[in-house]
């Protein structure tokens, strides 16, 4: 059967890192950001990722009013979760976030989507939310969904030992 205690670990760092951070938000609609990470409560929501930066950094549109933005304001450490199911890929984040008013940030990672929210880029609550990450855990398939998919299906009916072609490891910046 397969093994996912014994499956290959591979830690990634710097450069390293980025790219599979990179990789994995790639096609990714939306994550979750965890705020208020020391309050009894914490603040868990759904986010479109703008883009992930060269230097890993993940960047959002917000508004001022939000609950997420006023923890942020108290404690900049956060949490991003990405979760691509149709790679098989999965990736935790932790980071510190930064709130920017630069008008030419917001005008940087506006989209059209964001008029729902907003009354256009010159709404005055509008905001730009960076995540840089220093550290995470991500899950991958070395060889795609199906071919995982398939290897588990097998294991699952014959019982055999396969594996399931899978990789997980540290995420250190």
């Amino acid at each position: 059967m397969a093994d996912m205690d014994n499956q290959p670990k591979e830690n990634l760092m710097a450069a390293d890192a980025v790219k599979k951070i990179k990789e994995m938000a790639e096609g990714v609609n939306a994550c979750l950001l965890q705020t208020g990470l020391k309050e009894i409560s914490v603040n868990i929501i759904p986010m479109s990722i703008q883009e992930v930066d060269q230097d890993g950094v993940l960047w959002f549109i917000s508004s001022s009013e939000s609950e997420h933005n006023h923890n942020i304001e108290k404690d900049q450490h956060v949490i991003v979760t990405i979760q691509n199911d149709s790679k098989f890929q999965y990736l935790s984040l932790n980071g510190y976030a930064q709130i920017h008013s630069d008008k030419s940030l917001i005008e940087k990672y506006w989209t059209d989507l964001a008029n729902a929210w907003f009354e256009g880029k010159d709404d005055p609550r509008v905001r730009v939310i960076s995540v840089r990450p220093n550290s995470g855990h991500y899950w991958d398939t070395k060889n795609g969904k199906i071919v995982s998919g398939i290897k588990m299906l097998f294991s699952a009916i014959t019982g055999a030992d396969v594996d399931d072609g899978g990789v997980d490891g540290q995420i250190i910046l």
